[in-house]
């Protein structure tokens, strides 16, 4: 008579082969940092939930340009390929509070991170709710390369059962779906890697001119590989790829952590717009956000 097992024995195993299946079937897009490449094995898994966390309420603005910039590296939003995907459409799900609160995205923003705003709609919802209902459906619609799905502060709706429902739906689509949280505490979920993101201060250019917009980046989590992992990265406009940061101070263990980072925000992450208008980008490819809700 075979051998009986708990309830809690038999959840585990298959959560071990869950683990090792997503680790061995998902294809990843490199984000051009060698590092971050390197702890994650290759690259961020697409089909999966992603969790970015910004630091303080205050690094909205900048949680949102490294998502922005993870969105690009995923290859959506681009008339020709990286190298690192189909492309597809960038659909960004937010709540109308976060708009009252923290500004409309701002398409030229998105332009500098090298996002074509045509290729992104933008879904502006009441609440949490409504939000995560979109998801849902957003998460299974195939010609969808990446969802990012925003929401403030700790929402009791999402919860694992919510995170484990979109997981499986990313999986079974190939839709890659970011959660961006802000003024939130990371919690269990089934996100596939989980990240922590603050504005760090840009390197000036030649005659002082601006610098590429800048993040401290520390990898939180991931599943089926070992997490920790902290960096000080650029998003290199011309090679549309997150860098290292060169010449600056040591962000390591004995620095301070998060508190070490110099008051002065980075000189370019991607801007809001409080009802401006939008000038046309130089290229004059549309400038204009497709919005719904």
């Amino acid at each position: 008579m075979p051998r009986s097992e708990s309830l809690e024995s038999l959840k585990t195993r298959i959560a071990g082969i869950e683990r090792a299946r997503s680790v061995e079937t998902a294809a990843v897009a490199g984000t051009g940092h060698s590092g971050i490449d390197s702890a994650l094995g290759g690259g961020l898994a697409r089909g999966r939930v992603h969790e970015v966390f910004a630091a303080q309420a205050d690094d909205a603005g900048c949680a949102a340009g490294f998502v922005a910039g993870l969105a690009m590296r995923l290859g959506v939003g681009l008339g020709v390929g990286l190298g690192t995907g189909s492309g597809g459409t960038l659909v960004w799900l937010r709540e109308a509070q976060a708009e009252r609160q923290g500004g409309r995205l701002h398409a030229p923003g998105l332009v500098e991170i090298g996002l074509d705003p045509a290729r992104v709609i933008i879904g502006v919802l009441p609440d949490p709710l409504a939000v995560l209902r979109a998801a849902a459906d957003v998460v299974r619609c195939p010609e969808v390369g990446v969802a990012v799905v925003e929401l403030w502060r700790e929402p009791r709706l999402l919860d694992l059962t919510a995170s484990r429902r979109l997981a499986l739906a990313a999986e079974a689509s190939g839709v890659t779906v970011i959660g961006l949280r802000i003024a939130a505490v990371p919690s269990p979920s089934a996100a596939q890697t989980r990240w922590q993101v603050a504005a760090a201060p840009s390197l000036p250019m030649e005659a002082n001119a601006p610098g590429y917009p800048a993040w401290r980046v520390e990898l939180l989590r991931q599943r089926g590989r070992p997490s920790g992992g902290d960096w000080r990265v650029e998003w290199n406009r011309e090679q549309a790829c997150f860098a290292d940061a060169d010449g600056v101070a040591d962000f390591g263990p004995d620095a301070g952590g998060f508190a070490a980072i110099a008051a002065a925000p980075s000189g370019a992450v991607l801007p809001f717009s409080a009802g401006r208008p939008v000038d046309a980008p130089k290229d004059n490819r549309r400038a204009e956000l497709r919005r719904a809700g």
